[in-house]
C-alpha cells in the first residue's frame, strides 16, 4: 500500500549520517593518494585537506538554511526542483540514485572488503576473487538490513560512527605525540617546507581526492522527511556534522604523517595505516584498529545503501521514474519502500560489476567511479547556490552571499581538478547517456 513515510530517527542518528557517511574509507585510502598527488609535501596536502573541507562546511551552511525553510521526501531533489522545476528537480533525482548513491556504494562495499582481506593476510587484496565476493556479501548484508529493519540500520549508524572515531582518535593523538618525540613531525614537515614552489604537485588534483573522502556529507538530507523536527535537527546535524568531519580528517593525516615519512606512505599506499598502527600500538592492536576500519567502511555503505533505496521512492511520489506505481509502495512491516529497495540494489550491484571492470581495464581503460561522480555533483551544487543567492533575500549579508559564495568557491575548485582526470570525458558521455536514459522516465504533468 501507498503511505508516507514514518518520522523514525532523531538528531544522534541525523549526526551519524553525516559524519558516518563522511568517515569511512576516504580518510583511510585517500591519504597516500593526496600525498601522491602533492609529490609528499605534507603542508601542500594539509592545504588540499583544508579547501576540500572548505567546500563541504560552507555547502553544509547553505543546504542547512534549504532545511529550515523546504521539507517534502528528499532534500537535495526538492531543493532542485523548488529552484529550477520539476524537470531539474527529476534529473538531479536521477543523478543522484543512479549515477552517484549506487557506484559509490559499490566503492564502499569493495574497500570495506578490501580491508577485510588485509586483515585475513591476501597477498591480493585489491583485486583478489575473495575480495569481491565479499563485496557482494557485504552489499547484500547491507541491503537487507535496511531494508528489512530500518531501525536497526539506524542503530548501527550511530554505533558504527561512534567506533570509527575511536582508531582515528587514537592515531591521531598518540602518532602525533610520537612525531613530536621522535622529530618525524618536523623533518615531514621541513622537508615540505623546502620543496614548496619547485615541486610541490598539483593542488587541484589533490583537492579533488580529499573530496571523495569527505564526500556524503549530503546523504542526511535524503532522510528529511523521516527525521523527527527535521526543519530544527537537520541543519544542526549538517553544521555540527561537518565540523566534526574536519576536525578529525586533520588531525588522523596529522597523526600518520607524524609516525611514518611522507614518502612511506606514497610508496605502502592503501596499507600504510596498517602499518602506521602497527608501529604505534603493536601486531595485537594494530588487528584490533584494522577492525574498526572495516567497521568504519561498513557504516559508510549503510548510510549510502539508506539513501540510495529512497531515491527511486522520492521520484516514484511525484509519479516519475521507472515504475512509479510499484516504486511509491510502502511495506506495513518495515516502513521502507521495497521495491525501491530492490532497483536500488540491482544498481548497486550493477556497479560493483563494473568497478571490477574498470580495475582490471577491460573496457581498455581505468574508469574513475570513486571521483568523476562527485565532481559532477559539485557542479549541480553551483546552480543551487546561484538559486540561494537570488531567492533568498531576508539573509543577512554574510549568509545571503559571503557563505553560498565561499561554497561555490569550493565546488569551483573540486570542478577544475576534475576537469584533469584522464578518464573524464569517457564517463562524461556514459553520464549523458543515462540521463538521456532518465528522460524516458519522465511523465510531463
Amino acid at each position: 500500500m501507498e503511505q508516507k513515510l514514518e518520522k523514525k530517527y532523531g538528531l544522534p542518528t541525523a549526526i551519524a549520517m553525516v559524519v558516518g557517511v563522511v568517515i569511512g574509507s576516504g580518510v583511510f585510502f585517500k591519504a597516500d593518494d593526496v600525498l601522491t598527488l602533492t609529490n609528499g609535501n605534507l603542508i601542500i596536502a594539509l592545504l588540499a585537506w583544508g579547501l576540500g573541507a572548505f567546500s563541504m562546511i560552507f555547502g553544509s551552511l547553505v543546504f542547512a538554511e534549504f532545511a529550515q525553510r523546504i521539507e517534502k521526501s528528499n532534500g537535495i531533489v526538492d531543493y532542485s526542483e523548488m529552484a529550477y522545476g520539476k524537470r531539474f528537480g527529476y534529473l538531479v533525482g536521477w543523478f543522484k540514485g543512479v549515477l552517484y548513491y549506487a557506484p559509490l556504494s559499490a566503492i564502499l562495499a569493495w574497500v570495506a572488503s578490501l580491508y577485510t582481506m588485509i586483515l585475513l593476510g591476501s597477498e591480493n587484496p585489491t583485486n583478489s576473487m575473495g575480495t569481491w565476493a565479499l563485496s557482494i556479501f557485504y552489499m547484500v548484508a547491507i541491503y537487507l538490513l535496511n531494508t528489512y529493519s530500518p531501525i536497526l540500520a539506524g542503530k548501527f549508524q550511530v554505533s558504527a560512527t561512534v567506533i570509527k572515531l575511536t582508531p582515528l582518535t587514537l592515531v591521531a593523538v598518540v602518532g602525533t605525540i610520537s612525531g613530536l618525540i621522535n622529530q618525524m613531525t618536523a623533518t615531514n614537515f621541513a622537508n615540505a617546507a623546502s620543496s614548496i614552489g619547485s615541486s610541490s604537485g598539483t593542488l587541484a588534483s589533490a583537492v579533488v581526492a580529499t573530496a571523495f573522502a569527505y564526500e556524503g556529507w549530503i546523504t542526511a538530507v535524503t532522510i528529511n522527511s523521516e527525521i523527527r523536527d527535521s526543519k530544527k535537527n537537520l541543519p544542526k546535524a549538517l553544521i555540527f556534522g561537518a565540523l566534526i568531519v574536519f576536525a578529525v580528517y586533520v588531525l588522523y593525516f596529522l597523526g600518520v604523517a607524524s609516525v611514518l615519512p611522507t614518502q612511506d606512505i606514497i610508496a605502502q599506499g592503501d596499507q600504510a595505516v596498517t602499518t602506521a598502527t602497527t608501529q604505534l600500538f603493536g601486531s595485537a592492536a594494530s588487528v584490533i584498529l584494522t577492525v574498526f576500519v572495516i567497521v568504519s567502511c561498513l557504516g559508510t555503505l549503510n548510510g549510502l545503501v539508506l539513501s540510495c533505496i529512497r531515491i527511486p521512492y522520492s521520484l516514484a511520489i511525484r509519479n516519475q521514474g521507472p515504475f512509479p506505481k510499484a516504486m511509491v509502495k510502502v511495506s506495513e512491516k518495515s516502513g521502507i519502500p521495497s521495491n525501491s529497495a530492490i532497483f536500488s540494489a540491482a544498481l548497486s550491484f550493477g556497479y560493483v560489476a563494473l568497478w571490477y571492470a574498470s580495475l582490471n581495464e577491460l573496457f581498455g581503460r581505468y574508469i574513475g567511479l570513486d571521483e568523476i561522480p562527485i565532481v559532477l555533483i559539485y557542479a549541480l551544487y553551483i546552480f543551487l547556490y546561484v538559486w540561494y543567492i537570488r531567492t533568498f533575500k531576508d539573509l543577512s549579508f554574510v549568509k545571503r552571499f559571503v557563505v553560498p559564495v565561499c561554497a561555490m568557491v569550493g565546488a569551483l575548485i573540486i570542478v577544475y581538478g576534475g576537469i584533469t582526470n584522464p578518464s573524464i570525458g569517457f564517463y562524461l558521455i556514459i553520464s549523458v547517456a543515462v540521463i538521456a536514459l532518465g528522460m524516458l522516465f519522465y511523465i510531463e504533468s
